[in-house]
C-alpha cells in the first residue's frame, strides 16, 4: 500500500502533480491512502477535506474503487483506493491539462 498526502489549501497544479503520481501507483498494482491533513483552524471547517475527497474520487470516476469511505480520524481525512481493472487508470484533471498545453503550443 502507497500513500500521499497533502493539505486543504492544496493548489489545483500541486493536486495534478500528486495525482499523477497516484495513478502510476495504481498502474503498478498498489492500493493508495490519501490522507489530507487539517491543521490549527481548518478543523473548523472539516467540510472542505471531504469536498477535496468527492472531487478526487469523483475525477478517476469508474477507474477506481474505493476500498475505505474517506473517514476523519483526529486531525486526518484517510480513505483508501485502488484500480478497478476494468479500464486503465485516468485522472481527468491531468488528461484535461495536458491537452490544454498542447492547444496552446499549436
Amino acid at each position: 500500500m502507497k500513500q500521499m498526502r497533502f493539505g486543504l489549501k492544496i493548489g489545483e497544479h500541486d493536486l495534478d502533480i500528486k495525482m499523477g503520481k497516484v495513478v502510476k501507483f495504481l498502474e503498478a498494482g498498489h492500493k493508495v491512502k490519501i490522507t489530507l491533513f487539517y491543521r490549527g483552524r481548518e478543523q473548523a471547517h472539516r467540510e472542505i477535506g471531504f469536498n477535496i475527497a468527492k472531487r478526487v474520487i469523483e475525477d478517476f470516476g469508474d477507474t477506481i474503487v474505493v476500498d475505505q469511505q474517506p473517514q476523519l480520524a483526529g486531525k486526518q481525512l484517510n480513505f483508501v483506493i485502488r484500480a478497478s481493472g476494468k479500464k486503465t487508470v485516468a485522472y481527468k484533471a491531468t488528461q484535461e491539462g495536458e491537452s490544454d498545453a498542447k492547444t496552446k503550443d499549436a
